[in-house]
Protein backbone atom coordinates (compact mmCIF):
# COMPACT_ATOMS: atom_id res chain seq x y z
CA UNK A 1 0.00 0.00 0.00
CA UNK A 2 1.08 3.37 -0.93
CA UNK A 3 2.00 6.29 1.79
CA UNK A 4 -0.08 9.37 1.54
CA UNK A 5 -0.34 12.61 3.27
CA UNK A 6 -2.58 13.16 6.22
CA UNK A 7 -3.73 15.67 8.52
CA UNK A 8 -4.76 15.26 12.37
CA UNK A 9 -6.51 18.02 13.68
CA UNK A 10 -6.51 19.34 17.49
CA UNK A 11 -6.76 21.70 20.43
CA UNK A 12 -4.38 24.39 20.38
CA UNK A 13 -1.49 23.38 22.86
CA UNK A 14 -2.06 19.92 22.13
CA UNK A 15 0.22 19.66 18.96
CA UNK A 16 3.37 18.74 20.12
CA UNK A 17 1.47 15.60 22.58
CA UNK A 18 -0.17 14.67 19.24
CA UNK A 19 3.02 14.56 17.03
CA UNK A 20 5.19 12.53 19.50
CA UNK A 21 1.18 10.03 19.57
CA UNK A 22 2.08 9.90 16.08
CA UNK A 23 5.94 9.31 16.11
CA UNK A 24 5.29 6.58 18.82
CA UNK A 25 2.59 4.75 16.51
CA UNK A 26 5.20 4.70 13.48
CA UNK A 27 3.80 7.70 11.44
CA UNK A 28 5.85 9.10 8.86
CA UNK A 29 7.18 12.77 8.00
CA UNK A 30 5.31 13.94 11.10
CA UNK A 31 5.41 17.92 10.98
CA UNK A 32 3.52 20.29 13.79
CA UNK A 33 1.47 22.97 12.68
CA UNK A 34 -1.26 25.32 14.58
CA UNK A 35 -4.42 23.12 15.78
CA UNK A 36 -3.00 20.22 13.62
CA UNK A 37 -0.33 17.75 12.92
CA UNK A 38 0.65 16.63 9.24
CA UNK A 39 2.03 13.10 8.64
CA UNK A 40 2.35 10.23 6.37
CA UNK A 41 0.70 6.82 6.50
CA UNK A 42 -0.67 4.17 4.12
CA UNK A 43 -4.24 2.93 4.38
CA UNK A 44 -3.59 0.77 7.01
CA UNK A 45 -1.92 3.30 8.78
CA UNK A 46 -5.02 5.70 8.82
CA UNK A 47 -7.07 3.00 10.18
CA UNK A 48 -4.38 2.76 13.23
CA UNK A 49 -4.13 6.30 13.58
CA UNK A 50 -8.46 6.92 14.10
CA UNK A 51 -8.34 3.70 15.89
CA UNK A 52 -5.71 4.97 18.50
CA UNK A 53 -4.69 9.06 18.95
CA UNK A 54 -6.02 10.43 22.11
CA UNK A 55 -5.48 13.89 21.38
CA UNK A 56 -6.60 13.78 17.47
CA UNK A 57 -10.09 15.45 16.52
CA UNK A 58 -10.33 14.81 12.90
CA UNK A 59 -8.34 12.84 10.33
CA UNK A 60 -8.28 14.16 7.09
CA UNK A 61 -6.76 12.91 3.71
CA UNK A 62 -5.87 16.25 1.23
CA UNK A 63 -6.68 14.89 -2.44
CA UNK A 64 -6.55 18.30 -4.27
CA UNK A 65 -4.99 21.73 -4.37
CA UNK A 66 -5.74 25.04 -6.19
CA UNK A 67 -6.03 29.20 -6.08
CA UNK A 68 -9.27 30.23 -5.93
CA UNK A 69 -9.85 34.41 -5.33
CA UNK A 70 -13.99 34.05 -6.72
CA UNK A 71 -16.61 31.92 -6.76
CA UNK A 72 -15.92 31.28 -10.63
CA UNK A 73 -12.10 29.87 -9.86
CA UNK A 74 -13.64 27.74 -7.00
CA UNK A 75 -16.61 26.67 -9.01
CA UNK A 76 -14.15 25.72 -12.06
CA UNK A 77 -11.20 24.28 -9.00
CA UNK A 78 -14.01 21.42 -7.78
CA UNK A 79 -15.33 20.23 -10.95
CA UNK A 80 -11.75 20.08 -12.23
CA UNK A 81 -11.38 17.10 -9.45
CA UNK A 82 -12.55 13.54 -10.53
CA UNK A 83 -15.22 12.66 -7.95
CA UNK A 84 -16.75 9.51 -9.66
CA UNK A 85 -13.29 8.07 -7.75
CA UNK A 86 -14.87 9.05 -4.37
CA UNK A 87 -18.71 8.68 -4.64
CA UNK A 88 -21.14 7.50 -7.28
CA UNK A 89 -24.26 9.39 -8.15
CA UNK A 90 -26.15 6.94 -5.94
CA UNK A 91 -24.24 7.77 -2.97
CA UNK A 92 -24.11 11.14 -0.61
CA UNK A 93 -22.16 13.56 0.77
CA UNK A 94 -21.83 17.15 2.68
CA UNK A 95 -19.29 19.45 2.46
CA UNK A 96 -17.78 21.12 5.92
CA UNK A 97 -16.19 24.40 4.65
CA UNK A 98 -13.48 26.32 6.83
CA UNK A 99 -12.34 29.82 5.54
CA UNK A 100 -10.07 32.43 6.37
CA UNK A 101 -9.60 34.40 3.51
CA UNK A 102 -10.47 37.97 1.90
CA UNK A 103 -11.86 36.86 -0.98
CA UNK A 104 -14.51 34.24 0.89
CA UNK A 105 -16.56 35.91 3.62
CA UNK A 106 -18.77 32.90 4.04
CA UNK A 107 -17.91 29.59 4.78
CA UNK A 108 -21.72 28.17 4.04
CA UNK A 109 -21.28 30.13 0.63
CA UNK A 110 -18.39 28.44 0.07
CA UNK A 111 -19.89 25.22 0.80
CA UNK A 112 -23.51 25.24 -1.46
CA UNK A 113 -20.37 26.59 -4.71
CA UNK A 114 -18.46 23.09 -3.98
CA UNK A 115 -21.12 21.02 -3.50
CA UNK A 116 -22.92 22.69 -6.93
CA UNK A 117 -19.94 21.73 -8.79
CA UNK A 118 -19.52 18.27 -7.21
CA UNK A 119 -23.21 17.74 -8.47
CA UNK A 120 -23.18 19.16 -11.96
CA UNK A 121 -19.91 17.46 -12.92
CA UNK A 122 -22.11 13.96 -12.12
CA UNK A 123 -25.37 15.68 -14.00
CA UNK A 124 -22.74 16.11 -17.09
CA UNK A 125 -21.22 12.63 -16.50
CA UNK A 126 -24.17 9.83 -16.16
CA UNK A 127 -27.19 11.67 -15.78
CA UNK A 128 -27.51 11.47 -12.01
CA UNK A 129 -26.46 13.66 -9.37
CA UNK A 130 -25.81 12.45 -5.73
CA UNK A 131 -27.54 13.46 -2.53
CA UNK A 132 -26.43 15.50 0.42
CA UNK A 133 -27.11 13.86 3.65
CA UNK A 134 -25.79 15.99 6.79
CA UNK A 135 -26.40 13.47 9.17
CA UNK A 136 -25.30 10.05 7.81
CA UNK A 137 -23.52 11.05 4.28
CA UNK A 138 -21.56 8.11 2.14
CA UNK A 139 -18.62 10.95 2.17
CA UNK A 140 -17.54 13.96 3.95
CA UNK A 141 -15.35 16.44 2.11
CA UNK A 142 -13.52 19.13 3.75
CA UNK A 143 -12.90 21.97 2.01
CA UNK A 144 -9.60 24.90 3.63
CA UNK A 145 -9.99 28.20 2.35
CA UNK A 146 -6.52 30.21 3.43
CA UNK A 147 -6.20 33.54 1.59
CA UNK A 148 -6.14 31.90 -2.37
CA UNK A 149 -5.22 28.37 -1.44
CA UNK A 150 -7.96 26.10 -1.42
CA UNK A 151 -7.30 22.19 0.19
CA UNK A 152 -9.55 19.93 -0.36
CA UNK A 153 -9.64 17.00 1.37
CA UNK A 154 -11.73 14.40 2.39
CA UNK A 155 -12.58 13.26 6.83
CA UNK A 156 -11.42 9.71 6.96
CA UNK A 157 -13.45 10.15 10.70
CA UNK A 158 -16.78 11.62 10.32
CA UNK A 159 -17.85 12.51 13.75
CA UNK A 160 -15.15 14.65 15.71
CA UNK A 161 -13.17 11.69 17.48
CA UNK A 162 -14.22 13.14 20.88
CA UNK A 163 -16.83 11.29 20.40
CA UNK A 164 -15.69 7.98 21.93
CA UNK A 165 -18.41 5.86 22.16
CA UNK A 166 -18.91 5.33 25.92
CA UNK A 167 -20.17 8.93 26.91
CA UNK A 168 -24.28 8.42 26.86
CA UNK A 169 -24.80 10.50 30.53
CA UNK A 170 -23.48 13.88 30.88
CA UNK A 171 -23.58 16.57 33.55
CA UNK A 172 -23.27 20.41 33.12
CA UNK A 173 -20.45 21.42 30.95
CA UNK A 174 -18.89 17.97 30.73
CA UNK A 175 -15.26 17.90 29.61
CA UNK A 176 -14.82 17.61 25.76
CA UNK A 177 -13.13 13.73 25.48
CA UNK A 178 -9.17 14.68 23.59
CA UNK A 179 -9.53 17.36 25.95
CA UNK A 180 -9.13 15.03 29.27
CA UNK A 181 -6.92 12.91 27.16
CA UNK A 182 -4.72 16.13 26.28
CA UNK A 183 -4.63 17.11 29.68
CA UNK A 184 -3.48 14.01 31.46
CA UNK A 185 -0.79 13.76 28.83
CA UNK A 186 0.53 16.70 29.45
CA UNK A 187 0.30 16.31 33.16
CA UNK A 188 2.84 12.96 32.68
CA UNK A 189 -0.09 10.71 33.56
CA UNK A 190 1.44 7.20 32.93
CA UNK A 191 -0.28 4.91 34.78
CA UNK A 192 2.69 4.22 37.48
CA UNK A 193 0.67 5.88 40.35
CA UNK A 194 -2.48 5.87 41.94
CA UNK A 195 -5.03 8.44 40.52
CA UNK A 196 -7.91 10.64 41.62
CA UNK A 197 -10.24 12.81 39.97
CA UNK A 198 -12.24 14.39 43.17
CA UNK A 199 -14.75 15.81 41.14
CA UNK A 200 -15.59 13.64 38.88
CA UNK A 201 -18.40 14.51 37.28
CA UNK A 202 -19.67 12.34 34.52
CA UNK A 203 -16.25 10.41 34.76
CA UNK A 204 -14.72 11.30 31.51
CA UNK A 205 -11.00 11.71 33.11
CA UNK A 206 -11.33 8.70 34.97
CA UNK A 207 -11.95 6.54 31.37
CA UNK A 208 -9.45 8.53 29.61
CA UNK A 209 -6.86 7.79 32.60
CA UNK A 210 -7.55 3.95 32.13
CA UNK A 211 -7.30 3.67 28.56
CA UNK A 212 -3.95 5.50 28.62
CA UNK A 213 -3.06 3.29 32.09
CA UNK A 214 -4.02 0.39 29.87
CA UNK A 215 -2.74 1.25 26.38
CA UNK A 216 -6.26 0.82 25.18
CA UNK A 217 -7.11 2.30 22.27
CA UNK A 218 -8.94 5.44 22.51
CA UNK A 219 -11.60 4.82 20.39
CA UNK A 220 -12.34 1.51 20.49
CA UNK A 221 -15.65 1.45 21.51
CA UNK A 222 -16.63 3.91 18.97
CA UNK A 223 -19.36 2.41 16.43
CA UNK A 224 -18.48 4.29 13.33
CA UNK A 225 -15.65 5.97 11.31
CA UNK A 226 -16.30 7.72 8.02
CA UNK A 227 -13.50 5.66 5.91
CA UNK A 228 -16.04 2.63 6.43
CA UNK A 229 -18.17 4.01 3.72
CA UNK A 230 -15.62 4.61 1.36
CA UNK A 231 -15.24 2.56 -1.91
CA UNK A 232 -11.69 0.96 -0.71
CA UNK A 233 -13.27 0.11 2.49
CA UNK A 234 -11.13 -3.11 3.45
CA UNK A 235 -12.71 -4.99 6.70
CA UNK A 236 -10.48 -7.56 6.96
CA UNK A 237 -7.69 -4.76 7.54
CA UNK A 238 -9.42 -2.76 10.11
CA UNK A 239 -10.36 -6.30 11.88
CA UNK A 240 -5.98 -7.13 12.18
CA UNK A 241 -5.31 -3.81 13.16
CA UNK A 242 -7.73 -3.88 15.82
CA UNK A 243 -6.95 -7.34 16.59
CA UNK A 244 -2.98 -6.20 16.74
CA UNK A 245 -3.47 -3.07 18.91
CA UNK A 246 -5.68 -5.25 21.31
CA UNK A 247 -2.53 -6.98 22.21
CA UNK A 248 -0.79 -4.49 23.07
CA UNK A 249 -3.20 -3.53 26.24
CA UNK A 250 -1.04 -3.77 29.12
CA UNK A 251 -2.06 -4.67 33.16
CA UNK A 252 -2.96 -1.61 35.44
CA UNK A 253 -1.66 -2.27 39.00
CA UNK A 254 -2.88 1.03 40.87
CA UNK A 255 -6.18 2.59 41.88
CA UNK A 256 -8.09 4.72 39.94
CA UNK A 257 -10.49 6.41 41.80
CA UNK A 258 -13.39 9.35 41.19
CA UNK A 259 -15.25 11.33 43.78
CA UNK A 260 -18.62 13.64 43.50
CA UNK A 261 -20.76 14.87 45.73
CA UNK A 262 -23.62 14.61 43.26
CA UNK A 263 -25.18 11.25 43.75
CA UNK A 264 -26.84 11.84 39.98
CA UNK A 265 -23.11 12.52 38.76
CA UNK A 266 -21.82 9.39 40.50
CA UNK A 267 -24.35 7.07 38.95
CA UNK A 268 -23.28 8.82 35.39
CA UNK A 269 -20.15 8.08 35.66
CA UNK A 270 -20.69 4.75 36.69
CA UNK A 271 -22.65 4.06 33.79
CA UNK A 272 -20.02 5.58 31.43
CA UNK A 273 -17.11 3.43 32.76
CA UNK A 274 -19.32 0.91 32.20
CA UNK A 275 -19.93 1.12 29.06
CA UNK A 276 -16.21 1.98 28.40
CA UNK A 277 -15.90 -1.42 29.98
CA UNK A 278 -13.31 -0.03 32.45
CA UNK A 279 -15.26 -0.59 35.79
CA UNK A 280 -12.62 -3.09 36.99
CA UNK A 281 -10.09 -0.26 37.30
CA UNK A 282 -12.60 2.55 38.73
CA UNK A 283 -13.98 2.90 41.40
CA UNK A 284 -16.10 5.93 42.06
CA UNK A 285 -17.62 7.35 45.83
CA UNK A 286 -20.27 9.93 46.31
CA UNK A 287 -18.09 12.02 48.15
CA UNK A 288 -17.34 16.16 48.74
CA UNK A 289 -13.21 16.54 48.26
CA UNK A 290 -13.56 19.20 50.83
CA UNK A 291 -14.43 16.48 53.78
CA UNK A 292 -11.53 13.51 52.55
CA UNK A 293 -8.17 12.89 52.50
CA UNK A 294 -5.31 10.59 50.99
CA UNK A 295 -6.16 7.58 51.92
CA UNK A 296 -3.01 5.49 49.72
CA UNK A 297 0.62 5.32 50.67
CA UNK A 298 2.88 6.82 47.90
CA UNK A 299 2.79 9.02 45.01
CA UNK A 300 -0.97 10.35 44.02
CA UNK A 301 -1.54 11.82 40.65
CA UNK A 302 -5.05 13.89 40.69
CA UNK A 303 -6.47 15.81 37.69
CA UNK A 304 -9.90 17.23 37.34
CA UNK A 305 -12.19 20.19 35.99
CA UNK A 306 -13.47 22.03 38.96
CA UNK A 307 -16.69 24.47 38.47
CA UNK A 308 -15.78 27.60 36.75
CA UNK A 309 -18.84 28.41 35.18
CA UNK A 310 -21.82 31.02 36.50
CA UNK A 311 -24.78 28.31 35.55
CA UNK A 312 -22.88 26.24 38.84
CA UNK A 313 -24.03 28.17 42.30
CA UNK A 314 -21.00 28.41 43.96
CA UNK A 315 -19.32 31.61 45.75
CA UNK A 316 -16.05 31.19 43.46
CA UNK A 317 -13.60 32.49 46.21
CA UNK A 318 -14.18 30.27 48.95
CA UNK A 319 -14.61 27.20 46.41
CA UNK A 320 -10.99 27.99 44.88
CA UNK A 321 -9.59 28.56 48.48
CA UNK A 322 -11.46 25.35 49.34
CA UNK A 323 -9.32 23.52 46.52
CA UNK A 324 -5.81 25.41 48.18
CA UNK A 325 -6.61 23.71 51.62
CA UNK A 326 -8.05 20.54 51.06
CA UNK A 327 -4.91 19.68 48.87
CA UNK A 328 -2.31 21.33 51.28
CA UNK A 329 -3.74 20.15 54.50
CA UNK A 330 -4.92 16.61 53.31
CA UNK A 331 -2.81 15.03 50.09
CA UNK A 332 0.94 15.19 50.86
CA UNK A 333 3.10 13.63 48.30
CA UNK A 334 0.55 14.31 45.40
CA UNK A 335 0.77 15.91 42.13
CA UNK A 336 -2.55 18.06 41.41
CA UNK A 337 -3.78 19.02 38.27
CA UNK A 338 -6.83 21.45 37.26
CA UNK A 339 -7.90 23.60 34.35
CA UNK A 340 -10.00 26.22 34.74
CA UNK A 341 -11.17 28.85 32.58
CA UNK A 342 -11.43 31.29 35.54
CA UNK A 343 -8.15 32.95 35.72
CA UNK A 344 -9.13 34.95 38.68
CA UNK A 345 -10.65 32.38 40.40
CA UNK A 346 -6.64 30.81 40.80
CA UNK A 347 -5.37 33.62 42.96
CA UNK A 348 -7.71 32.27 46.34
CA UNK A 349 -6.20 29.08 45.78
CA UNK A 350 -3.18 30.13 47.70
CA UNK A 351 -0.72 27.93 46.33
CA UNK A 352 1.77 28.96 43.79
CA UNK A 353 1.32 26.49 41.13
CA UNK A 354 4.79 24.80 39.53
CA UNK A 355 3.64 24.97 36.06
CA UNK A 356 0.90 26.90 34.07
CA UNK A 357 0.13 25.92 30.56
CA UNK A 358 -2.69 28.02 27.99
CA UNK A 359 -5.31 25.95 26.77
CA UNK A 360 -9.04 26.04 25.40
CA UNK A 361 -11.86 25.12 26.40
CA UNK A 362 -14.34 24.83 23.62
CA UNK A 363 -13.55 28.69 23.13
CA UNK A 364 -12.45 29.68 26.77
CA UNK A 365 -9.26 30.54 27.47
CA UNK A 366 -8.25 28.67 30.24
CA UNK A 367 -5.10 27.58 32.02
CA UNK A 368 -3.63 24.19 33.01
CA UNK A 369 -2.22 24.26 36.44
CA UNK A 370 -0.19 21.95 38.94
CA UNK A 371 0.38 22.29 41.99
CA UNK A 372 3.15 20.09 44.39
CA UNK A 373 2.22 18.84 47.64
CA UNK A 374 5.08 17.63 49.71
CA UNK A 375 5.34 15.17 52.43
CA UNK A 376 6.03 17.56 55.15
CA UNK A 377 6.45 21.34 54.34
CA UNK A 378 8.58 22.63 51.29
CA UNK A 379 11.34 24.01 53.41
CA UNK A 380 11.76 21.17 55.32
CA UNK A 381 11.80 18.59 51.75
CA UNK A 382 15.21 20.42 50.79
CA UNK A 383 17.04 21.42 54.06
CA UNK A 384 19.76 19.53 54.84
CA UNK A 385 21.60 18.66 58.32
CA UNK A 386 25.44 18.45 58.14
CA UNK A 387 25.46 15.66 60.86
CA UNK A 388 22.17 13.83 59.17
CA UNK A 389 20.56 14.43 62.31
CA UNK A 390 17.09 16.13 62.76
CA UNK A 391 16.75 19.34 62.78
Amino acid sequence: MENFKMIAKTFFGFEEILAKELTMLGAQDVEQGVRMVSFKGDKGFMYKANLSLRTALKILKPIYFFKARDEQSLYKGIRGTNWSKYINANQTFVIDATVHSEYFNHSEFVSQKCKDAIVDQFRERTGQRPSIDKAFPDLRINIHIDKDQVSVALDTSGNSLHQRGYRTATNIAPINEVLAAGILLLSGWDGQTDFLDPMCGSGTFLAEAAMIACNIPANINRKEFAFEKWNDWDNDLFDNIQDSLLKRVREFHYTIKGYDKAPSAVQKAKDNVKNANLDEYIKIEEQNFFDTEKTSEGKLHIVFNPPYDERLDIHMEEFYKNIGDTLKKNYPGTNAWFITANLEALKYVGLKPSRKIKLFNASLEARLVKYEMYEGSKRTKFQTVPDGGAE
